[in-house]
């Protein structure tokens, strides 16, 4: 997620601090959710094996519910963000997260309930 290792002298406030029997051996500064937003959206290409852009609309429908699993977009600007990625509108993006959600639905109608459950 783009964290940075650090001594642990030069630790601020906000790093975690990693000790082991009681000596400190290192420190670690995690990114701002912005940049792990970032760091997402690179690994996906990656995974994808090109530009988020040029996927087809199934497939940016599924990286848009891998990013909402990650707290995407809960992350100013977010949607902005993962729209200019994936060379769509924002609208879009909303489009793709309420079909999501409609999917989501729509297995729970469907799935079976447990044996004595109501």
């Amino acid at each position: 997620m783009g964290g940075q290792l650090l001594a642990p002298q030069e630790a601020q406030p906000d790093d975690v601090v990693l000790a082991w029997e009681g000596a400190e051996l290192l420190a670690v500064r995690l990114p701002q959710l912005s940049e792990s937003l970032d760091h997402i959206l690179l690994a996906l290409e990656r995974a994808h094996g090109g530009p988020l852009a040029e996927l087809d609309r199934r497939t940016k429908q599924s990286v848009v519910r891998t990013l909402e699993a990650r707290g995407a977009f809960a992350v100013r600007h977010g949607v902005e963000t993962v729209a200019t990625a994936l060379g769509v509108s924002r609208f879009t993006v909303y489009n793709y997260l309420n079909y999501a959600d409609e999917q989501r639905a729509k297995a729970r109608r469907g799935a079976p309930r447990p044996e004595g459950g109501g």
